[in-house]
């Protein structure tokens, strides 16, 4: 991917911050900038404000985890990639749905140990907003001290691994166990994690969620072809972090919304599986 002139970055970055999709409410004059600032301590990014959604209310992201080229941005795009097609990069840590008139919305992404194991072509036949999460026979198997609780699966909402959307991958018409979905672990976008898929920021989980129709074809970038095209500059970008215990009460306490965890979870385990 060419590097864009000052001039067409700012041109992107200006056309991305404006992407408020139509399922969720934003602030959108001083006064509530301001309110949100108070209430969080910082002054939200524009498509990363305070966001109510199907009931459920996201806090803004805080501005750290933003910083470029962490964030949604429209781009341009050289891949040979169809339109609507999602490409992902685990090596740069970014996923491109494409446009097809040479640019792509680019969304960073964090990229768990199952994510790097997805290398062959799929295909999104779900989609689900909200999800609950099951973890599979394997996963209770090899982790049964981490997974066993959960045995029985967890309801979709604020404590769910998933996020607020996840997009179900399929081989051909078999489900392929692998995800691209939200998550609570802010801190993780852009790095590699010890478990989990594909991950977005739960704000661009829900602009991406919006744009992919059913079915849409997802590819693997090479490594290769991730530095050909984005440079060494961010291919490989991003280190392997270790377990983080995030609390869904943190994460969501500042907006007033109780969250009620729907299975009892001391350790914070469900908030490390994201």
């Amino acid at each position: 991917m060419t590097a864009l002139t000052p001039t067409r970055r700012a041109f992107l970055c200006l056309a991305g911050s404006t992407l408020v999709t139509a399922c969720a409410g934003t602030p959108d004059n001083d006064a509530a900038d301001g309110d949100a600032a108070s209430r969080f301590g910082f002054t939200p990014v524009e498509g990363y404000e305070l966001m109510s959604d199907n009931g459920y209310i996201l806090p803004p992201v805080p501005p750290q985890y933003l910083e470029w080229p962490n964030r949604r941005q429209l781009v341009f795009y050289e891949g040979k990639e169809d339109a609507e097609t999602i490409v992902i990069d685990p090596h740069a840590k970014f996923l491109y749905y494409i446009l097809g008139d040479g640019t792509a919305w680019r969304y960073p992404i964090a990229v768990g140990r199952a994510g790097l194991a997805l290398k062959s072509t799929t295909t999104v036949r779900v989609k689900k907003e909200w999800p609950g999460w099951t973890p599979t026979k394997n996963m209770i198997r090899s982790q049964p001290e981490v997974y066993g609780p959960f045995a029985k699966g967890v309801p979709g909402g604020l404590a769910s691994p998933l996020g607020a959307r996840a997009l179900y991958l399929y081989r051909g018409n078999r489900d392929s166990y692998f995800r691209i979905h939200g998550t609570n672990d802010l801190s993780s976008i852009g790095n590699s994690g010890s478990a989990g898929c594909i991950r977005l920021f739960n704000h661009d989980i829900i602009d991406l969620y919006d744009r992919v129709s059913v079915p849409t074809t997802v590819l693997i970038r090479s490594a290769e072809d991730s530095l050909r095209l984005v440079g060494p500059e961010f291919s490989p970008r991003g280190v392997e972090l270790p377990p983080v215990i995030v609390s869904p009460e943190t994460i969501y306490g500042a907006t007033d919304v109780p969250v009620d965890a729907p299975i009892n979870d001391p350790d914070g385990v469900l908030t490390r599986l994201n």
